[in-house]
């Protein structure tokens, strides 16, 4: 069992997303307000803090000057507890009370290197971001229990 350790969002597309308390999930869409909801296979995107903590260790050793955080992979949701990597497409995850979500889509295409990849010659988004979508809507909120079932 794990938890929601981030919830991230964004009104705009290309940009790191800004760390909120709570979000809506709605159905079918993604979470209310955020610029990447809506997309059909890609209506949430997770990735776990464990391999963003990964990541910071590996930009300290090389001295990169980039700020890594929850967010800055345009993830909606930061988990902590939960294997990731063990997720198959059609799994599904309930968040907080109510909501269910479905992996869609594990994996990302890079466009084009970003910031991250530049300073420390990697990003992890494009190999361990988990993409899914929203079965049933629900308010999430930081801490909360996020599940395979």
């Amino acid at each position: 069992m794990g938890k929601i350790f981030s919830i991230n969002c964004s009104t705009g597309k290309g940009v790191p997303k800004e760390q909120a308390r709570s979000a809506l999930l709605v159905k079918d869409h993604g979470i209310q307000g955020d610029a990447h909801a809506g997309t059909p296979v890609r209506q949430v995107s997770l990735l776990d803090i464990e391999s963003i903590r990964g990541q910071i260790a590996d930009a300290k050793a090389k001295k990169a000057t980039v700020r890594i955080r929850p967010g800055i992979y345009a993830e909606n949701i930061t988990t902590e507890g939960i294997d990731l990597a063990a997720v198959k497409i059609g799994d599904k995850l309930r968040a907080g009370k109510t909501a269910v979500l479905r992996i869609s889509k594990i994996g990302k295409e890079c466009h084009s290197r970003c910031a991250i990849y530049h300073q420390v010659g990697d990003c992890i988004m494009p190999r361990k971001g988990i993409f899914a979508e929203v079965l049933e809507g629900g308010e999430i909120t930081i801490g909360d229990q996020i599940v395979l079932y």
